[in-house]
């Protein structure tokens, strides 16, 4: 069996369509079609479903995942000792982040890193939703909700607050509210889009104010943001969003604020690649310097394997 033909199970698998992974692979999809077919035929089973909607891996084809995830580790770790020299990282590493964080504080905080390492590049994918991590194709994550650590090695990253926030001009058109009931009963709200909302940590608009209706709903927390500023209602944004704008007032401190935390993920077959353990370094770094999170203090490189 042609080992190379895993790679391209890999990129099927996690993209689940042939045009995307030939893009990822820098090929033809004739070429990734060969190739599966390739590797079909070597170990006699069919390794994923052809469906209009994409190709569905089949249940003997995740059974191969493990091991072909283990052998891109290996071929990653060697390459790495040979490349890097005198310090220096290089290679392409994949982040996940929610939107909120990637785009407010880690993306901000990338250029030390990239500094000192020229030959390292970085794929920062930014989104919240219940399923960022489960294809496994990233290095480095940041999640809200803890995966469970079977297959990753995952520790506290920060906790941050939401309070509530609105523009300067909002409150001189609307009032500042005295109340909760009075915030619930007489001004818009903004928040994301209830029904696609599938993180359970954001699902708090009804516990901070029960039977609220968001006027304005966005999908991502920076149209939530935009929202604000643009004085359309009262946002419940991150601190570090929205007590980082001066545009911003927030509305009842007191009253409503609601505690989340920041988890940090790494495939276990990653933890010990050095670019893995610089960027892991660098997050927690982030964290900890950034006035708006609280983070623990821990021992520098990736998170360790839970057990189980």
């Amino acid at each position: 069996m042609d080992t190379e033909n895993l790679r391209f199970l890999l990129e099927v698998a996690r993209t689940g369509r042939l045009r995307d992974a030939a893009a990822r692979l820098q090929v033809d999809e004739t070429t990734v079609s060969r190739r599966i077919s390739r590797l079909e035929q070597d170990l006699g089973v069919r390794m994923f479903d052809r469906t209009p909607q994409g190709w569905r891996i089949t249940e003997p084809g995740r059974l191969v995942i493990p091991h072909a995830e283990a052998i891109e580790s290996s071929v990653s770790r060697a390459m790495e000792a040979v490349v890097s020299r005198a310090g220096e990282l290089s290679g392409t590493a994949r982040i996940l982040a929610p939107d909120g964080f990637g785009a407010n504080v880690l993306v901000p905080g990338l250029r030390p890193l990239l500094d000192a390492h020229p030959g390292l590049s970085l794929e920062v994918i930014t989104a919240t939703t219940h399923d960022l991590i489960t294809a496994r194709d990233f290095d480095v994550a940041v999640t809200l909700e803890r995966p469970s650590p079977r297959a990753a090695a995952v520790s506290h990253l920060a906790d941050y607050e939401l309070r509530c926030f609105a523009s300067r001009d909002y409150i001189e058109r609307h009032g500042m509210p005295g109340s909760v009931e009075e915030l619930r009963r007489d001004h818009d709200l903004i928040w994301y889009v209830d029904a696609l909302l599938d993180v359970v940590p954001l699902r708090v608009l009804d516990e901070l104010l029960p039977r609220a209706h968001a006027r304005v709903q966005t999908n991502n927390i920076t149209g939530q943001h935009s929202a604000a500023r643009a004085g359309l209602g009262v946002g419940l944004l991150p601190t570090y969003i929205g007590a980082a704008d001066p545009q911003l007032v927030e509305v009842l401190p007191e009253e409503l604020r609601i505690s989340r935390t920041y988890w940090l993920v790494v495939p276990s077959d990653l933890t010990e690649l050095l670019r893995v353990r610089a960027i892991t370094d660098a997050i927690r770094a982030l964290a900890a310097a950034h006035p708006q999170l609280s983070a623990h203090d821990v021992a520098p490189g990736p998170p360790r394997p839970a057990a189980g």
